[in-house]
C-alpha cells in the first residue's frame, strides 16, 4: 500500500494558483527585466559565458513554462536583452513539467527539468553550456551589501535550510524523495 505524503496538499493548492488570475502585463514586463538584469549579472561574472554568446548576437532563445515565456536576444555584448515581440525565435525551449510543484521537488532533489528543444542545435550548445557552469555567487554579492561575515552566516543558514529540507523529503518517503514524487496524487 503506498503512503500518501503528508504534502500532497500542496499539489492542488499550486495547480490553483497557478492556473487563477493572470497578472497585469505591466507586472510580467518588469519582471522580464529583471530576470534580464539578474541573467546578465551572472553572466558578467564569468568572461568565458560572454565570449561564448558572442558568435551568437541577434539570435533569440523563447524559454517557456505553460503560459509564461521569457525571449531573449543575445546583444553584441555578449549578453541578453528582451527580444522584440515580433521576432521569430531561433531557439525555443519548454520546460514540459506542467507541475509546478513537480519543479520544485525537482529542484529541491538537485535535478533540473525535462525541456522540449526545437531550433539552432549550435546555439542550444551554448545554453546548455551556460546552465552547466554558471552559477550566481550570492554570497559574494550580499557580502557587498552586508560585510563578509553576516554574508557568510546568511549564505550558511540557507545551505542548511535547504539541506534539512532534502534530508525530510528522503526520510520521510518510503523509497525517499522520488517515491515521494512518484506516489502522489493530485486529482
Amino acid at each position: 500500500m503506498a503512503t500518501q505524503s503528508p504534502f500532497s496538499f500542496l499539489g492542488p493548492l499550486f495547480e490553483r494558483v497557478a492556473a487563477g488570475p493572470q497578472p497585469p502585463q505591466w507586472v510580467v514586463h518588469e519582471t522580464q527585466h529583471r530576470l534580464v538584469l539578474l541573467l546578465n549579472h551572472v553572466l558578467m561574472q564569468e568572461d568565458a559565458a560572454t565570449q561564448r554568446l558572442l558568435p551568437r548576437r541577434g539570435r533569440v532563445v523563447r524559454v517557456q513554462w505553460r503560459q509564461f515565456f521569457l525571449a531573449l536576444q543575445v546583444t553584441p555584448a555578449g549578453l541578453f536583452d528582451l527580444a522584440p515581440e515580433a521576432r521569430v525565435p531561433d531557439l525555443r525551449l519548454e520546460v514540459t513539467e506542467s507541475s509546478p510543484l513537480g519543479l520544485a521537488q525537482a529542484a529541491l532533489r538537485g535535478e533540473r527539468p525535462a525541456v522540449r528543444i526545437d531550433g539552432d542545435v549550435q546555439f542550444a550548445g551554448d545554453i546548455q553550456w551556460l546552465a552547466d557552469n554558471l552559477r550566481w555567487d550570492l554570497e559574494d554579492d550580499l557580502a557587498r551589501l552586508l560585510g563578509d561575515v553576516p554574508a557568510h552566516a546568511l549564505a550558511s543558514a540557507a545551505g542548511s535550510a535547504v539541506q534539512a529540507l532534502r534530508g525530510f523529503l528522503q526520510t520521510r518517503a518510503p523509497g525517499g524523495a522520488a517515491a515521494w514524487s512518484a506516489d502522489r496524487t493530485i486529482p
